[in-house]
């Protein structure tokens, strides 16, 4: 069983670019994709933050290392690509995780804020799938792309009007990506963490507020980082996965299921 288990799962030869990977949840993400063979190229801003998920990750055996960019700039992610293919040889799989979020009441969302949490959310996501999707086409490599959606791009969700929005488009995006490039092996997906207590979900959450999501959480609990990294691993791999794509993976600990 073991056998065919590694066999399943194994990304041992593959590469990992890991968008968003210094922080809480792609961070775990990457240290699972380690664990599961690939070589993981950590992308962010923080390189502190960054060596301390490398090292973990050395300690168990995996092999990482740290590429600074911005998901905001073409020529950032071209760069990326660029270093990644220099250092790893090929690129296999993208993990799109960067992400923004803001609680202001929908009223005073400023145009400024709007267009950052698009920009950073949406455009951000655009292009690197831009980028590495040219790569995979032109180099004919059966590439997985995982998307990070949310629970908010289902579902409407109070306070967090331009987050929830840029969401829900991430997730049509990544359908019709899933759609276009099917044929030549790529497959597109789209990773939906519940309710998990990331950066950017701690500036919206207050005693209320935890007490309405874990009311309607049938868990009754939020989720950890680390269960993210089996569906993760799943969709990364060409075997286990080989025909799932257009496809939203929740991790939800039963909040979609949920009415009254």
């Amino acid at each position: 069983m073991s056998d065919f288990l590694n066999q399943l799962y194994s990304l041992e030869g593959k590469t990992a670019v890991v968008i968003g990977g210094t922080g809480e949840l792609c961070g775990a993400m990457a240290i699972g994709l380690a664990q599961a063979g690939a070589e993981v190229v950590l992308v962010g801003r923080s390189e502190e933050k960054a060596k301390e998920k490398i090292a973990l990750i050395e300690s168990l055996g995996g092999k990482a290392y740290f590429v600074t960019a911005e998901a905001t700039k073409r020529e950032s992610l071209e760069n990326l690509l660029a270093a990644a293919v220099a250092q790893s040889g090929k690129i296999d799989i993208l993990v799109n995780g960067a992400g923004v979020n803001s609680p202001t009441p929908f009223l005073e969302i400023s145009d400024d804020e709007l267009m950052n949490i698009l920009n950073v959310n949406l455009a951000g996501v655009m292009r690197a799938c831009q980028v590495f999707g040219d790569y995979f086409l032109k180099n004919n490599i059966e590439g997985s792309i995982i998307n990070l959606g949310s629970i908010s791009g289902l579902n409407p969700l109070s306070r967090v009007f331009s987050y929830s929005a840029s969401k829900a488009a991430v997730h049509n995006l990544s359908r019709n990506l899933a759609r276009e490039w099917a044929e030549q092996n790529i497959r597109v997906n789209t990773l939906v963490p519940g309710f998990f207590p990331a950066e950017q979900n701690r500036k919206v959450l207050n005693e209320s507020r935890v007490a309405q999501i874990l009311g309607h959480t049938p868990a009754n609990r939020f989720g950890e980082s680390q269960e993210l990294v089996g569906s993760t691993v799943f969709l990364a791999s060409n075997k286990a996965s080989s025909f799932v794509t257009g496809t939203e993976v929740i991790v939800d600990g039963g909040f979609q299921s949920m009415t009254i």
